[in-house]
């Protein structure tokens, strides 16, 4: 039988704890850079918590750099960081497509005059029970969420170790440390870039290089009425959207945008973001058992199949009673005010 510990250990383990503590916050300091002047690239930065970025960056008197898929979103943002005083270059671009992913760095960062850090956000979601979802459905979000970021991180190498060094940030999600149901094929690809992003600091550390890995919970960004709702698709996107609006159980993108930048700034390895994404994954990682469990009871009470089945709508065609509602009322403020809306 293990004995318990005397008042003595106790001193000792915590002034461990204590050391130990001290030694993290110094690696922070020494690691710690200025933004000012710095060039920084965020794919994925036309709107939602990409735009959020873009505009915390700025604000701290960085030169920015954005690129998006769709030139309309991406020329009201340009605007939007411009008229905020912010120094930005803007292009079209789809990172899942690797040659535009690469000629796009490679433009924006000769645009810059370089390269220090490189924030990979721009992605896609897929909503809806198993029996909808098709291979075509796994292909896109993979293509997107995990080729986008390996593209852009890529062409960035280059760019980032004539510097010297840099920085490069990942958006990953809380669905890349517990797969929720209703969303396989976004849970599947940022599983894989969680595991990219981890394997690139350990590989890239040597270069000066620091990959930070963000895991957000639910964040009000407005990105529901964008994303693909299938089956039951007005039933999806009112749970989904509702989810996503609600305080406590989402979180500010402009906090987000403020933890991750400094979370950038200190070199960290990861973050994780939001309260109820924290319990979560503390939750998982001591007993993955009962949380695998505990999500085959929330896939029961989701929308079954049916409705439009295969067939994909985005939640801006899935309205209902739900959604937009009272319940979402934060989460079309959001969109508002992150160019999600037109």
């Amino acid at each position: 039988m293990a004995r318990p510990l005397t008042g003595r250990a106790l001193v000792r383990a915590g002034l461990a704890a204590g050391a130990v503590l001290a030694a993290r916050q110094w690696i922070r300091r020494r690691r710690r850079v200025e933004l000012r002047g710095r060039a920084v690239l965020i794919a994925g930065g036309s709107r939602g918590l990409g735009l959020a970025l873009a505009r915390e960056f700025g604000r701290r008197g960085a030169r920015v750099a954005i690129c998006g898929r769709d030139a309309d979103t991406l020329e009201r943002a340009r605007q939007d960081l411009a008229g905020r005083g912010i120094e930005v270059q803007a292009l079209a671009c789809d990172v899942g497509n690797r040659d535009q992913a690469f000629r796009t760095v490679e433009d924006l960062a000769a645009r810059l005059g370089g390269l220090d850090v490189l924030v990979n956000v721009a992605g896609v979601v897929e909503v809806g029970p198993l029996e909808t979802m098709t291979l075509a459905d796994f292909d896109e979000a993979m293509r997107t969420n995990f080729w986008g970021p390996l593209h852009t991180t890529l062409a960035a190498l280059g760019p980032l170790r004539a510097r010297g060094g840099g920085r490069i940030v990942t958006v990953a999600s809380i669905g890349g440390k517990v797969a929720v149901p209703h969303l396989l094929p976004y849970a599947a690809s940022k599983f894989a870039v969680a595991g990219l992003s981890e394997g690139l600091r350990a590989e890239l550390a040597r270069d000066g290089i620091l990959v930070t890995t963000v895991d957000p919970g639910l964040m009000r960004t407005g990105s529901p009425r964008h994303a693909i709702f299938k089956g039951r698709h007005r039933a999806e996107f009112a749970w989904f959207s509702v989810a996503d609006a609600l305080p406590g159980l989402s979180m500010d993108a402009e906090r987000a945008a403020r933890r991750i930048v400094e979370a950038c700034r200190h070199g960290d390895a990861s973050v994780v973001l939001g309260l109820p994404a924290k319990l979560a994954v503390a939750l998982h990682a001591l007993a993955p058992g009962v949380t695998a469990d505990a999500l085959g009871v929330v896939h029961r009470l989701l929308p079954p199949p049916g409705g439009i089945g295969t067939t994909g709508a985005p939640g801006r065609e899935s309205a209902s009673a739900w959604s937009p509602s009272w319940l979402t009322a934060l989460g079309e403020r959001a969109a508002r005010a992150l160019n999600q809306a037109a």
